[in-house]
């Protein structure tokens, strides 16, 4: 049985992507993990009180215990960085929430990392 909850606390409408897919596949159906969209207030609030920056972040990642994790990922910002990254606004927040949980498997930013990540980005078209 897959451990996943999904809330959106923003009024926007979010991608399809196959989020527990995802998470499975990267940590296992037995990670109970909580992915909570949120906008650039409560973003930077989090950002501040968890990691003492303040800027809006597209995306925090928090391992709760070895099996049990939060990430939040703010569509706003996703919105406006997408073109950036040369991602349409979907496949962005498919790229950055890859990333989160790649971060919750433990990895640090890195060739291993990034060569993970896009492992699983081919296999989910994003």
């Amino acid at each position: 049985m897959t451990k996943f909850s999904l809330r959106n606390k923003t009024k926007g409408r979010l991608p399809r992507l196959p989020f527990a897919q995802i998470k499975d596949a990267i940590l296992g159906s037995e990670y109970d993990l909580s992915l909570v969209f949120v906008n650039d207030r409560e973003s930077r609030e989090i950002n501040i009180k968890s990691r003492d920056r303040n800027y809006i972040p597209n995306i925090l990642s928090f391992e709760l215990d070895k099996n049990a994790g939060e990430i939040f990922i703010n569509p706003f910002e996703a919105r406006r960085q997408a073109s950036d990254f040369d991602k349409t606004y979907s496949k962005f927040v498919g790229y950055l929430y890859i990333h989160g949980l790649v971060h919750l498997k433990g990895m640090i930013h890195g060739s291993t990392m990034e060569r993970t990540e896009a492992k699983f980005r081919k296999q989910f078209g994003v």
